[in-house]
C-alpha cells in the first residue's frame, strides 16, 4: 500500500526579492512499513519534503498523494483533516505544550478527533507503556530530560494510529545514547505497528538505522538506497 507519493514534486520560495528552489522535480513513492530517511546538508530541501508530504505546505509544481489523496487538489480544511487522521510528527524541538501534563500532551491529538473519552484514557495508558513512560503520567514536560520529552513526543504521534509519522531531525537535540535508545524504539514501533516512518536527518547514526535512505542535494534526489 503506498503512504506517499511525489511526482515531480517542485516547491519555490521568495526570499528577499529572489526565488530560492528548494525542490526541483522530485519523485519519490513510499510504503506501508517502510523506515526511511532523507539526508542531506542544509538548505537541501529535505524539511521542506516532509512539510509537504505533512500537508503543512504546498506545491509549486508537480502531484503530491498522501494514503491516497491528491493534495494538491484539497483546500485548507480538508489538508487539515487528512493530517490530523493520517499523520504523526515528531519534531527536533519536542513542541510539547508546556503546561499540559504528559498524558493530556498526548491525548490532545485524540481529543481534537473526538474520540470518547474512555477510549482515550485507554489509548493513551497503551501508549505510554510502549515508549516506557510508566508513572509519569502526571508530569509536566520540564520535570522531564530531553529523551523523556521525545518519548512524549513520538507517544503523542503513535497514540492516533497514523498510516505515517514524519521525524524532523529527531535526535538533533539528543546525545548519542539517548538517541540510539529513541531509534530503537522507533524501529520497534515500526516492526510492530506497520507504521512507515520518514525522517529528515543529516545524523549518520539515522542513517544507519533506516532501512532505506535517500540521499537529497539542493533540492534534487542524488541516490535512493534500500539496504
Amino acid at each position: 500500500m503506498t503512504v506517499v507519493k511525489a511526482e515531480n514534486v517542485v516547491k519555490d520560495y521568495g526570499l528577499n526579492n529572489q526565488t530560492v528552489h528548494a525542490l526541483r522535480g522530485v519523485s519519490l513513492e513510499f510504503v506501508r512499513g517502510e523506515f526511511a530517511a532523507i539526508a542531506g546538508p542544509s538548505g537541501s530541501g529535505k524539511t521542506t519534503f516532509l512539510h509537504l508530504a505533512g500537508c503543512l505546505d504546498t506545491l509549486t509544481g508537480g502531484n503530491m498523494f498522501v494514503s491516497g489523496m491528491d493534495t494538491g487538489k484539497m483546500n485548507r480544511r480538508q489538508l487539515a483533516i487528512l493530517r490530523r487522521q493520517n499523520i504523526g510528527f515528531i519534531f527536533q524541538a519536542y513542541n510539547l505544550i508546556p503546561v499540559l501534563s504528559v498524558e493530556e500532551n498526548i491525548s490532545f491529538p485524540l481529543v481534537l478527533l473526538g474520540v470518547d473519552k474512555k477510549e482515550i484514557r485507554e489509548r493513551t495508558a497503551r501508549v505510554l507503556a510502549e515508549v516506557g513512560l510508566d508513572g509519569m503520567a502526571k508530569r509536566r514536560p520540564k520535570e522531564m530530560s530531553g529523551g523523556q520529552q521525545q518519548r512524549v513526543a513520538i507517544a503523542r504521534a503513535l497514540v492516533k494510529k497514523p498510516a505515517l509519522i514524519l521525524a524532523d531531525e529527531p535526535t538533533a537535540n539528543l546525545d548519542s545514547a539517548i538517541g540510539r535508545e529513541i531509534l530503537e524504539l522507533m524501529l520497534a514501533l515500526n516492526k510492530s505497528a506497520g507504521t512507515t516512518f520518514i525522517f529528515s536527518t543529516h545524523d549518520s547514526m539515522v542513517m544507519d538505522y533506516a532501512r532505506r535512505l535517500i540521499r537529497i542535494r539542493d533540492g534534487q534526489i542524488e541516490s535512493d538506497e534500500v539496504k
